[in-house]
């Protein structure tokens, strides 16, 4: 499987926490599955931590190198198509991480890995799981 990890996701899995599901644990971990990062999630993370909402060591841009490295994540590079996708999408909600995320998925074909309802609830989004979505049928 393609796997796009959701902003929160590869930061529960990389940071270790006990709110990721233990199959989501398990798809990052297969040896079989590529896993995909898009640099909005390192922007995200960035702003994060400017914020103080997480604390990375010994800095952000060495944690997210080094993490990156750690899990083998393919870049899903941002483009014009994913940025007018990013406009398009019935997405419920406004976010613009959200939209740019979901929009590189559809993008690159990729399920996306997420426990966020908003983007679980946007239709033409494939996600990892969810075996109810209409992209699954």
């Amino acid at each position: 499987m393609k796997l796009l990890l959701d902003t929160h996701i590869w930061l529960w899995y990389s940071l270790g926490s006990p709110d990721l599901p233990d199959y989501f644990k398990a798809a990052i971990a297969a040896p079989n599955n590529e896993l995909w990062l898009s640099p909005i999630s390192v922007w995200e993370t960035l702003m994060l931590t400017e914020k103080g909402r997480i604390f990375l060591a010994p800095d952000a841009v060495t944690w997210i190198n080094a993490a990156t490295k750690a899990l083998g994540t393919q870049e899903a590079s941002l483009n014009q198509t994913i940025a007018i996708l990013s406009r398009q999408l019935a997405c419920p909600h406004p976010d613009l991480v959200d939209r740019f995320i979901a929009a590189t998925a559809i993008y690159y074909g990729l399920q996306l890995v997420t426990v966020d309802q908003n983007l679980i609830d946007t239709p033409s989004l494939e996600i990892f799981g969810d075996t109810d979505s209409n992209s699954n049928e």
